[in-house]
């Protein structure tokens, strides 16, 4: 029944030319041979046979087959909508800091007390898999970075997004003071390095650290440089407070860990500066609030391009009117030649 309430017609004007059976079968009545009597009275009453009752069948079949011939004229089909979806997904690295200065507490939430490191994995995972105002990001490669000291590729560009983010769910902060440090350079370096490969139209790396560039070999401005020639936007983001956080330590006589105000301070000249030359921005996130709305804000500008070709595929059926006209129209001129015909 679906597929009947879908049926057209490529010439629905020609459907007109169905009125030509009635005057086609009236002419072809009035055709018919004829013998003058004298008197009807000469004929049997009750003798007229069958080839009389039906003697117009032939004339019958014939408009039948003119009106079969004009519907397949018209051009009968059902036609399917049909939509071809084409996504150009966008390649993302995400470096984040995994240095020190990520033990503070700063970035809580009022019924939650959680390290900076662990707020930026709450909304990496938001900003991956999609939860609440963040949609998720199925059609994109992302990969991710880790760096302090040394800058280490934690994840390759992949759409196995769960994995990923439990990849970065298992980031862990730094212990060793020789590991420790924010190598902003190698970081960025690294990140735009796994993105040459991807052949990818939109390509990006969302850097977020909360310190100031201190370690590595790469200067920031040489990886903002190798970004820019490769047509890599950066997206950097400092997190946290300046002056003092609050961050959780441990006292050696006791073994209780109490909060302790200590110095913090992240570098937005060098981090505005990256971002302005690839063509990107540069976001402050001093909240949780903050940090959500800096990676929403991100979410937004940087969409999948999706465009949709909406097409009809059409099945014609125009071959069973004609076979029928054809064939009405056979028997008609078949059947008035040998079962019923006329005296000249």
């Amino acid at each position: 029944m679906g597929s009947f309430a879908s049926l057209e017609f490529r010439e629905p004007l020609a459907l007109a030319l169905v009125l030509l059976a009635v005057p086609a079968f009236l002419l072809a009545r009035r055709d018919a041979g004829r013998v003058a009597f004298s008197s009807f009275k000469l004929l049997a009453q009750g003798a007229v046979g069958w080839r009389v009752r039906w003697a117009w069948l032939p004339d019958a079949m014939v408009a039948l087959a003119l009106i079969a011939l004009v519907v397949a004229l018209a051009g009968p089909r059902i036609g399917e909508r049909l939509s071809r979806i084409q996504r150009e997904g966008v390649a993302i690295m995400m470096a984040i800091d995994v240095s020190s200065s990520m033990q503070a507490l700063d970035l809580s939430t009022e019924d939650r007390e959680r390290t900076r490191l662990e707020a930026v994995q709450d909304v990496f995972e938001a900003f991956v898999l999609g939860d609440g105002a963040l949609g998720g990001r199925p059609d994109d490669a992302i990969g991710l970075v880790s760096f302090a000291g040394y800058a280490d590729t934690a994840a390759p560009l992949t759409l196995d997004h769960p994995n990923l983010a439990a990849v970065a769910r298992n980031l862990a902060i730094v212990r060793e003071r020789a590991e420790d440090g924010t190598a902003i350079g190698d970081a960025l370096g690294l990140a735009v390095e796994r993105l040459r490969e991807s052949e990818a139209t939109s390509r990006i790396v969302v850097l977020l650290t909360d310190g100031v560039h201190n370690a590595g070999v790469e200067a920031p401005g040489d990886a903002a440089e190798l970004a820019r020639s490769l047509g890599v936007k950066v997206y950097a983001i400092g997190a946290g407070t300046t002056g003092l956080a609050p961050v959780r330590v441990e006292d050696p006589f006791t073994g209780r860990t109490r909060l302790a105000a200590v110095p913090v301070e992240v570098d937005e000249d060098t981090l505005r500066s990256i971002a302005t030359r690839t063509g990107g921005r540069f976001f402050r996130a001093a909240d949780a609030d903050g940090l959500a709305e800096v990676y929403g804000e991100i979410d937004r500008m940087e969409r999948t391009q999706i465009t949709e070709d909406r097409f009809r595929q059409y099945h014609e059926l125009f071959l069973a009117p004609l076979a029928a006209g054809l064939l009405l129209l056979g028997a008609g001129w078949f059947t008035r030649a040998a079962v019923f015909p006329r005296v000249p």
